[in-house]
């Protein structure tokens, strides 16, 4: 299993840890499968009214796609099968609140995750990136969920420099992608806390609250989605190229990322 699940009772709030931590909790396509009917589950699970979502360890929450993993696609330049499409909870149904907890990196794919939850806690040693364009890939569906919490120039910005830059967890918190910061390995605590106080209210107010928040950005975020299978098809390079470029990481003479 490629998740750990913790239920506790009395507060009525489910930890959620991406257990993959010599991947840097990367996602194959079992934890892909996993997350999906984890969510899917958790739509019937009266003892769960709220969830804490974070990764195994403290070096990354998660770094997208295990590049290890080879999804066949179909001979169209309109369709691109994306298996993290499914991976959060709105993408299931799952109404009841996610709260992020960050240690380390977050990036690529990890923003289908920090997309779908209702707001992220970070610890300060954290960091937010987006390596797609360093690759010769498009950022499509990582940008989109991030231009709901960002603003333009920041999302566009991170987008943009693919590897060259990383954002730190303050700067995260004060363009608005992060709502707390904490000191390193406090990330979870301080989720469980809040997400704690959301679970003792009641339910039926909690997730009309979710609903109410997400209607306001929704039919955006869906037109903006409908663009990205064709953005990918026609601007993602051949997958052998790709790879060549990420096995060329760290060898470019360029040092380490600057973190703003």
């Amino acid at each position: 299993m490629a998740l750990r699940v913790e239920r506790d009772k009395e507060s009525a709030v489910a930890l959620v840890t991406l257990d993959r931590p010599a991947k840097l909790n990367a996602i194959d396509l079992e934890t892909a499968g996993e997350l999906a009917a984890l969510w899917g589950a958790l739509r019937y699970d009266e003892s769960v009214r709220a969830v804490v979502l974070t990764g195994s360890g403290t070096r990354a929450f998660c770094t997208g796609i295990d590049r290890g993993v080879t999804v066949p696609q179909p001979p169209s330049p309109y369709a691109v099968d994306d298996p993290l499409l499914r991976i959060g909870p709105k993408a299931n149904d799952l109404w009841k609140p996610v709260v992020a907890a960050v240690e380390g990196m977050a990036c690529g794919g990890a923003f289908y995750l920090l997309g779908e939850a209702e707001f992220v806690v970070a610890s300060r040693e954290a960091t937010f990136f987006d390596p797609h364009t360093a690759y010769g890939m498009v950022s499509a569906y990582e940008a989109v969920a991030m231009a709901q919490r960002m603003p333009f120039g920041e999302v566009a910005r991170m987008s943009l420099m693919g590897t060259a830059e990383r954002v730190g967890a303050e700067r995260a918190y004060t363009v608005g992608l992060v709502s707390e910061v904490t000191e390193p390995g406090g990330a979870v605590a301080a989720a469980l806390r809040a997400a704690t106080v959301i679970a003792g209210y009641p339910t039926e107010a909690v997730q009309g609250t979710v609903r109410a928040v997400w209607s306001a950005k929704e039919a955006a975020r869906t037109q903006a989605m409908a663009h990205a299978p064709a953005l990918i098809a026609l601007g993602n390079l051949p997958p052998d190229r790709q790879a060549e470029l990420f096995e060329g990481r760290g060898r470019a003479g360029d040092g380490p990322p600057r973190v703003r």
